[in-house]
């Protein structure tokens, strides 16, 4: 924690002295003074969000997963939940503005989080509507090893044209 307190005091060091330089700069006229602090102020926000991921993620122990749809007739998704080692990370319940852009190739960030190396167990429970409005409530689970590097799950829903069924599946990312 001390050393992001020591970060964001370099940075907000950097920004004043930063301004301070552009407003002494009499040769630019006003807006482009103004302009030229927005795009600092975006770039110092750019930069701090990383900053605050690296630190509160680190990659030898995050795991982040994914979920994407790619259905038509077979299913409808209404809400997920996330369990990672019988403890519930996420749930999320969708509207149909969200489940319209996951159909249309959105991908969703649905957990990142921090877990030690070794072996694990990921649990999603995805709750929807079939093609007649029958209730659908399944889950799949994949276990797997976390090592050093950051880890990438994706929670893929897919339609099953062999079965008329969905499909529901996690899968690692390499």
């Amino acid at each position: 924690m001390k050393r992001i307190g020591q970060a964001v005091v370099a940075t907000i060091l950097l920004f004043t002295a930063s301004l301070f330089s552009t407003l002494q700069a009499e040769e630019q006229p006003l807006g482009d003074k103004v302009e030229s602090l927005k795009e600092q102020v975006v770039k110092l926000n750019r930069d701090l969000f990383i900053l605050e991921e690296d630190l509160l993620f680190p990659a030898t122990t995050q795991v982040t997963v994914y979920l994407s749809v790619d259905t038509g007739k077979f299913f409808k998704l209404d809400s997920v939940e996330l369990k990672i080692d019988d403890d519930r990370v996420a749930g999320y319940l969708y509207t149909e503005r969200q489940v319209n852009a996951l159909h249309r190739g959105g991908i969703q960030r649905l957990y990142i989080g921090n877990l030690k190396a070794g072996k694990h167990e990921v649990t999603a429970f995805f709750t929807g509507f079939g093609p007649d409005g029958r209730e659908y409530r399944r889950g799949a689970t994949l276990a797997f090893d976390k090592g050093t590097d950051a880890k990438v799950l994706e929670l893929q829903v897919r339609d099953e044209t062999d079965t008329y069924q969905p499909d529901f599946k996690v899968v690692e990312w390499q």
